[in-house]
């Protein structure tokens, strides 16, 4: 089952890290799939910031900044998986 957490408002290709305002919980360890028009892979939460701050979670209504395996485009969705 997937659980819309986010979804990514901006994307920093230098340093492979997107911005995203959630709309629901999310956690370091999460497996997440992250999906848009061209875009769809899962990866498990390696490290969020909020502020430049490392944190262990973030919930509905921060913009957490998290480091990505792979290309996003903003407005693409952030899905938790829950099995």
């Amino acid at each position: 089952m997937e659980v819309l957490a986010g979804k990514v408002i901006n994307y920093y290709r230098a340093i492979g890290v997107a911005s995203i305002k959630l709309n629901d919980f999310l956690k370091v360890g999460s497996l997440i799939r992250i999906k848009g028009h061209t875009t769809d892979f899962e990866q498990v939460v390696e490290s969020l910031q909020i502020k430049h701050s490392n944190v262990a979670g973030a919930s509905a209504g921060d913009v957490a900044g998290l480091k990505v395996n792979d290309f996003v485009r903003k407005y693409d969705c952030v899905y938790r998986v829950e099995s």
